[in-house]
């Protein structure tokens, strides 16, 4: 029958890739799997607004790293239910089926497999702990003792410090120009009395002096014809 076809297949599938590579199995690097223990754990990770549409390769790496087991685990099991999945099986006939595969070639039984599970659940959220913690220290939210400060830490320090001195620098800006403005406006004063300062002395100077020319033109009239010898 066709679903045996399928079902052999798999699991040859299943057998190939174990072979291929025993200690690190390929389906904890899916980012499917991940959400697989959580939604079971009913612990879901929820995204950030700033998440990446996508996961960067190290992290698939660090995570398939958390997830290697030894293949007799809850992720070789996931391994055998992709693979049978892929074959066209679905629904609790894939996982019964999986399971009894599973069971015959590692003597598994029901508890042990889901105390798999939970244990991935558990280191996964234990560093997903770790992460938030580091990611915490470095946009300074928390302050470690041991730890040096991150550089994004440094550069927030820096930012604030600069923006402090661009505050202080716009201060002393505007109090310049305040200065300046009340500088502009007593030098305007200044220049105005200097000049009518200076009208009042050409006034009085031209006055002084059109007052002697006069006189000492009437004089030199009148004296010049007085001292003349009489005849």
């Amino acid at each position: 029958m066709a679903i045996f076809d399928n079902l052999a297949k798999a699991a040859k599938d299943f057998f190939v890739e174990d072979d291929a590579t025993p200690a690190t199995p390929t389906a904890p690097s899916q980012p499917q799997s991940t959400r697989g223990f959580s939604d079971v754990a009913q612990h879901p990770q929820q995204p950030t607004s700033t998440a990446p549409t996508a996961p960067e390769q190290r992290h698939l790496d660090h995570i398939a790293g958390l997830l290697a087991g030894d293949g007799k685990d809850f992720g070789a099991y996931m391994k055998m239910v992709k693979s049978m999945a892929a074959a066209g099986m679905s629904g609790p006939l894939l996982y019964q089926t999986a399971f009894n595969a599973f069971a015959a070639i590692n003597g598994a039984t029901v508890p042990s497999l889901l105390a798999s599970a939970a244990t991935f659940e558990t280191v996964l959220e234990s560093d997903r702990n770790k992460v938030l913690e580091r990611h915490r220290e470095k946009v300074g939210e928390i302050k470690i003792r041991s730890a040096a400060p991150s550089l994004l830490l440094q550069l927030t320090e820096q930012e604030q410090q600069l923006a402090l001195e661009i505050a202080d620098l716009a201060k002393q800006l505007q109090l310049k120009q305040q200065q300046l403005v009340e500088t502009q406006q007593q030098l305007r004063t200044e220049r105005q009395k200097a000049q009518s300062a200076l009208a009042s002395y050409e006034t009085a100077n031209a006055s002084a002096l059109e007052e002697i020319r006069t006189h000492r033109k009437a004089a030199e009239t009148f004296l010049a014809a007085s001292s003349l010898p009489a005849a």
